[in-house]
Parts: C-alpha cells; structure tokens; sequence
C-alpha cells in the first residue's frame, strides 16, 4: 500500500482569474475505492488531468504509481478500427488475453473485441475500455463516468465489476455505482474538501447531520451577535452622552460638579469606550465563524416549472405502432401501443438501442418540431393532439456556442429569470460570460435543463437529462417533479431518479 499525497496545489487555467484549486491538501492510500464527488464544474476531471500530468500546477502532488484513465481518448481513425487492433496504442503494456479475461467479467464475449469499434453500442465500449484499463498491472486507475449513456442492465454490469477490483478513484453522480462500488469519498466541498471511509450513503448521511449541527450552531451566534449588538449600543450611547457633558460642562446648571467629579466620568468613559471596542471585536469574531460554519452547507435551492394545462386529456396517443429504418431487418419499434395522458410521467426504459430516442423524435415531429428520422417506414397510429406545446431536452450538447445571453436571446428567454435559475442549478455567475463550448458537459446540460424549465409546455419530453448532472442537482430536480408533477415522457438511466419521480415504466425491445 502507497500514497497519493497533495499539498497546497493551486491551478487555474490559462485566461481565467477564477482558481480550480487553491492550496489544497490531502492524502489517499492506492488501496482504495475512491469515490470523488462534487458539483458540475468544481474540478473533478481537471484533478484526474492533474494527475496525468495534462496541466502545470502549483504545489505538489507525489505519487510511486502509473496512473490509467478512463475513458481513452480514441481518434477517428481508431474509432473505425476493432479493439484488438488499438489496444497496443493506448496502452502499450496490454495483453490481449487480459483483456479476454476482464471481459468475461463484465458477462461480455471476445468478439466484441473484432468488430469495429464504431459499431458497438454504448455500453460495449465501456465494457471493452474498462477491461482494457484493469488489464494492466500495478496502475492506479481513473475512471470518469463511466455509467454516462448506458442501460440499466449494463449499469449493472459495470458495478457489479467495479465492485470485485480496488485501488482507484471512481469521478461518478450514479448514486447507485457509488454506493455499491467504493469505500472511501473524496468530496469537493464550497471552500473545502473532505476525505472520509465509507459509501455515499454514509456521507450523505454524515452531511445531513453535520450541515443540520452547522445550521444550528450559527442560529444560536446569531442570537449572540444581536445580543452583543445591543449591549454594544447601550454602552456606547452611555459612553458618548457622559462624554458630552464632561465637554460642555455648565457652571451654573452644575455648580456642584467639581474637576475630581470631571475627571472620575472621563475616567469611566473611557472604560466604556474600551469596553464597546471590545464587544465589536467579538461581534466581527462571532460574524467571521458564523459564515465559517455555513461555508460548506449544499444550500438546495428549490426550482419552480410553470406547465400549461391542455384542454384535451390525452397528449400522445401510440397504437399498435410500428418503425422501421430504411434497409433495415427488422423494426426499432414494433407494435407499441401507449396512451399519455395529462399528468402522466411516463419513462421509457430499455437496452441501448431498442427505439427509445427514436420514438421521443417520432412524438416531436407529430408535434410539429423539425426532427432528423431518416429514411423510414411506419405502420400504426401516432397522433398527439392539436395545439400540443413540447419542451425537449436532448441528449446532444455539442451545439451549444458562444456565450449565455446569446443562447438566452436565440430562445426567447427572459434573461434575468434564466440566469436566476442557472445560479439556482449552481452555475457559477462567473460562468454567465464565457463560451459555452468550453463548459463541462454537466454545465451544458444545466443550460438544457433551465431552459426546457423556463419554457411553459403541456408536455415535457427529456432524452437522458440527468448525464453528467451533479447529485445535488439531480437531487432538486427530482424535487421540482414531485411537486409540480407536470406531463412528461422521459428517458433515465437513474433508477432512484425514476423512482423519486414516480414514473410509469414502459419497458421497450
């Protein structure tokens, strides 16, 4: 067993005033299963950069291991090619049979191995980069969402797999592979971080009750300020009216006040002033741990959605509904019958691959939103109803340019409510200025989120919202759904997500 050991590391990336890290320090032995958790855009990926050797810092971070991160960045090239042919690229060291082996692992066969890699789903790529990454010997491994994308039953997969290995730091918001899969937490904190054994549950847990303690304790000092406030108040005006008639003394109103009598209340004046500066002190002390206790509380906003209500009940309506792409063998969708009604909060559920998206892009153009279907063939009915107002959120974000306002403005968007909500979702105002090309992929789907919650709809249809979305933030929005319970048809990964939510499942393929 070694260590990685970090002190007073401070980066910042080229062009910004705005530190990542600020002499920050902490150890983590390489036995570990690290889950290292934070809001969308405190650091955690650039930490893992940091450990490659990606960026130049300040501080220093020692360590006797190789790192290995997930997921390899692959070129175009590389892309077209089987995995067996790249594999000696990324990782020189690697031996095919090793690879066989962790892919038994993971329930997947070898041949996955020779088939192009573009062709492989989502989730056997994961499984065919994770066995990659564990073939190897003596690494300290990386791995950065590597639940991102895939179905449920390969979510299982994967954590069942993460599960039998160690010595890694796991950069996840699947509340479900953190609690299944690591024994320690490494947490970005506001101004912060924390390094403690155990699951998520045991932090969040630890967190509540610690950010409950905090809240209290700074409820009784600010009791104490208030009282401190008003004896300082009193003394002062004490202080300042003996002060007041010892200057402007009157011999005849005060014939009996004398020059020792004079001098005793100068004396004691003084004692006051002494004493009100004294109580100032402690106020500004008080005030200076008060803000120090709340430094690190998750303060959770709630979000508010303003769904329009459709004179008909029935929204969508599915029967014995099928679709076949162009050349294709068989159908993506076949027979499907289903009825969405006011109120109801389907989730469409199934193995990547199985018409999910495609039967979300189906309903938006039914609904008159310009969608790219291809060349297809459809048999059955899919009507939605007249006049229906869709918010849609997709799963791609690579459009998102420029800067905020700009995308603001483009949709009609009030831009004090949507950047009031954005801080709301924990976007930094720093942020509100930059390229949006430039965001993490967390941040880029908060800007989706806002503004599918800023657009009144009878309908809401999100295509996995929650990628890349820290927890606290999923955390609200299964919130804002429980409460305005508004019309959706969505597609989610998170099975506590579907669960808060309270969702229908229809299950697909």
């Amino acid at each position: 067993m070694s260590q990685i050991s970090v002190n007073d590391l401070t980066f910042y990336y080229e062009g910004s005033y705005d530190n990542i890290f600020e002499n920050v320090s902490f150890s983590i032995d390489t036995d570990w299963k690290l889950g290292f958790i934070g809001r969308n855009g405190k650091g955690k990926t650039t930490f893992l950069n940091i450990l490659m050797r990606k960026y130049s810092y300040r501080g220093s971070v020692s360590a006797s291991v190789r790192f290995q991160y997930f997921p390899y960045p692959l070129t175009e090239a590389q892309m077209d090619m089987s995995a067996s042919e790249f594999i000696g690229d990324i990782r020189p060291d690697c031996e095919e049979w090793r690879v066989i082996c962790e892919l038994s692992q993971l329930n997947e066969e070898a041949d996955i191995l020779y088939r192009p890699f573009t062709t492989l789903s989502h989730g056997e790529r994961t499984k065919v980069l994770l066995a990659v990454l564990f073939s190897g010997e003596n690494d300290f491994l990386l791995i950065d969402e590597p639940t991102n994308h895939l179905d449920s039953a390969a979510r299982e997969n994967v954590r069942e797999y993460l599960a039998s290995k160690k010595g890694f730091i796991l950069v996840s918001h699947d509340r479900d592979l953190l609690d299944r899969c690591i024994d320690h937490v490494l947490v970005l904190n506001r101004k912060s971080i924390d390094v403690q054994s155990g699951n998520f549950s045991d932090w969040w847990e630890n967190k509540q009750r610690r950010d409950k303690f905090a809240a209290a304790e700074n409820e009784k000092h600010k009791r104490e300020i208030k009282k401190l406030k008003q004896a300082a108040k009193r003394t002062a005006e004490w202080a300042d009216k003996n002060e007041r008639t010892k200057i402007g003394f009157d011999p005849v109103k005060e014939h009996d006040r004398c020059i020792s009598t004079r001098s005793f209340i100068g004396a004691k004046t003084k004692k006051m002033q002494s004493r009100v500066k004294q109580m100032e002190n402690r106020i500004s002390h008080e005030i200076e741990e008060k803000e120090g206790l709340l430094n690190d509380i998750e303060r959770v906003a709630e979000l508010k959605l303003s769904p329009l209500v459709h004179h008909k009940n029935t929204l969508v309506d599915l029967r014995d509904y099928s679709f076949t792409y162009k050349g294709a063998e068989k159908p993506v969708i076949e027979g499907l019958t289903l009825t969405v009604n006011r109120g109801d909060r389907i989730a469409l559920h199934g193995h990547n691959g199985c018409g999910k998206s495609t039967l979300i892009k189906r309903i938006l153009q039914s609904a008159g939103m310009e969608t790219d279907l291809g060349d297809f063939t459809e048999s059955g009915i899919c009507e939605t109803a007249s006049g229906l107002v869709v918010s849609y959120i997709s799963q791609d974000t690579s459009f998102l340019k420029g800067d905020i306002w700009s995308f603001c403005d483009s949709r009609g968007i009030d831009r004090t409510m949507f950047g009031a909500l954005l801080r709301q979702l924990d976007l930094e105002r720093v942020q509100f200025t930059k390229d949006m090309s430039d965001f993490s992929e967390g941040q880029k789907k908060k800007v989706l989120i806002a503004s599918s919650l800023l657009t009144p709809a009878h309908l809401y249809i999100w295509d996995e919202p929650l990628n890349y979305i820290d927890i606290f933030s999923r955390m609200q929005i299964e919130k804002l759904l429980e409460e305005y319970r508004p019309t959706m048809i969505f597609v989610e990964h998170d099975t506590r997500f579907r669960e808060k939510t309270g969702a229908e499942i229809v299950r697909l393929g």
